[in-house]
Order: structure tokens, then sequence, then C-alpha cells
């Protein structure tokens, strides 16, 4: 018998392993743990939903995924070289849904950066679209909410 505590568990042990492997910078790993068709979002506007039709950091499908890793692996970018170190605090996860399609949390993550003798902080609410595959769980929607979103942004050349 599924219980929400045990949904919001394995919810939560998808989200910690995809914080692992962005700050380890294991970026393929990270890629396998997406649904192809998912959708990786950093909206401006912090109220926006209509991410397809709007500006946004990043509105990312597979494809794109896929480029950004490359660049991040690849140094083509200025933005990348010498790769950010990264290190994610995650916390206060919420199971706001969870049906046998789709189970979706919100949870905080305080991530900081350090590049170039330079550290910046980044504060975001963030909600995740997951979908259950057999005995695993993939990421179909990630919305990152960055608390000061409307602000001059510098660099994020990473995954947030």
């Amino acid at each position: 018998m599924t219980t929400p505590d045990s949904v919001l568990f394995a919810a939560m042990s998808l989200i910690n392993l995809e914080g692992d492997l962005l700050d380890q910078g294991e970026f393929n790993a990270w890629l396998e743990l997406w649904q192809r068709d998912g959708l990786y979002v950093v909206p401006i506007d912090p109220q926006e939903t209509d991410f397809k039709n709007t500006l946004n950091y990043a509105c990312d499908d597979h494809e794109m995924r896929a480029r950004r890793v490359k660049r991040l692996y690849s140094g083509e970018s200025i933005s990348t070289t010498p790769r950010a170190r990264t290190l994610r605090t995650l916390s206060r996860f919420r199971l706001l849904e969870s049906q046998d399609e789709l189970i979706v949390v919100r949870g905080a993550q305080s991530l900081w950066e350090h590049r170039k003798g330079n550290s910046r902080h980044y504060a975001a609410d963030i909600t995740w679209h997951l979908q259950p595959q057999g005995d695993t769980l993939l990421i179909k929607q990630k919305v990152i909410r960055l608390i000061n979103s409307d602000d001059v942004l510098h660099s994020i050349g990473y995954i947030l």
C-alpha cells in the first residue's frame, strides 16, 4: 500500500539525487532523470504559469537540456569556464499532488555558487512534477522560481 509519506519519501530521494548529481558535475546522469518530453523552467516572472509563451531565463526541452550539458562539459561558454562549484541545500518538501501518473512536490533550494573567487547565492521555490516509470520516478517538469528573479541576475551558466 502506498501512503502519502512513502510517495513523498520516494520523491525526496529523487530530488536529493538530482541535487547531488548537479553539485558533483554529473550532468549526463542528471539527463537520465528526465522524461524525454520534460520541461526545465526558470521563469523571470515569479507568478508566471504559461512558460512556452513568455520570456524565461530557461525553458528547456530535452534537446536544450542536452545542449546545456554539452556546453557545461565542453567549456565553450565563458560563463562555464572554469565550471562553477555549487552546493545545494534542499528543504521544506510538501506533497501537493499524488496520483498514479503524476506526483507534484514543492520545496525550497538554497544554492551557493563559487567561481573565479566570487560566490553567489540563489534561493528558490521549486516545483517538481514527477512521473512514475516502473519502480522509479522521472522528472516531467521542474520549475525554479528564484526569489529575486525580477532583479538583474549575473551569469547563470549552470543548472539551478
